[in-house]
């Protein structure tokens, strides 16, 4: 095979990893809704906390602004997917924030104030005061301390699934879309020699084939208990 032919092949397998990614993100920022809806229905922010969705909101802009040609050229993908997930983290936090109770929206609307003046300070950092490759590299750190903290989250779930024994709260179609996205940006940063992007990704693969293992094992235990005759003694 010719080498123009093998660099077509590899920017088409960038490409669909890329694509993939946006699609099975797509999955995962759609997925709140059903809450949410509860949420407008009711009134009531009842016990949701809306501080994932601050964090999401921060993490998406930080990634959205990695994903830019000012800051690192041809990963416009990473910048597309962030851009919906900036968008869809404000419209839930908007909707917190109207149903939340005087104490919590005054407080919500503080640290997306926070957040704003953070995001606010790393494009001025990064245009006025860095050059193209410091600029690459500070906010590329940022985009993998980000992202890691966003994959870490669930180490709270794992950890409730294997005290309880339970998968009830864990769906499996979210730790199978987290894995499937998570994987499809670790092999999009891997086409691009990126890893700012394959690194961060590459830990949140794998903190989902645990989510995932876990599921299936404790799904199977819940199943087999379910299957045990009962003894009656007489």
């Amino acid at each position: 095979m010719l080498p123009m032919e093998l660099s077509s092949v590899y920017l088409g397998c960038s490409v669909a990893a890329g694509i993939a990614g946006n699609i099975f993100a797509f999955v995962l920022f759609v997925s709140p809704i059903p809450t949410f809806k509860r949420i407008i229905r009711n009134k009531s922010t009842e016990q949701f906390s809306g501080l994932p969705y601050i964090y999401a909101f921060l993490n998406c802009l930080i990634c959205l602004w990695y994903g830019m040609p000012v800051v690192k050229t041809g990963i416009i993908l990473v910048a597309t997917v962030n851009s919906f997930g900036a968008v869809f983290q404000l419209i839930y936090i908007s909707i917190y924030i109207a149903h939340a109770e005087k104490e919590i929206k005054v407080r919500m609307l503080g640290l997306l104030l926070v957040v704003l003046a953070i995001f606010g300070l790393i494009v001025f950092v990064s245009l006025k005061i860095l050059d193209y490759d410091e600029r690459q590299t500070f906010v590329g750190y940022l985009s993998v301390v980000s992202l890691i903290s966003m994959f870490a989250s669930p180490l709270f779930i794992i950890k409730l699934v294997i005290k309880t024994r339970s998968v009830e709260f864990m769906p499996f179609y979210l730790s199978l879309a987290t894995f499937l996205m998570s994987f499809s940006f670790s092999a999009y940063g891997v086409f691009k020699e990126d890893p700012f992007l394959y690194v961060p990704n590459g830990i949140g693969t794998i903190l989902a084939i645990v989510q995932l293992a876990l599921y299936v094992y404790y799904n199977s235990l819940s199943k087999k208990d379910l299957r045990e005759p009962l003894i009656t003694y007489v």
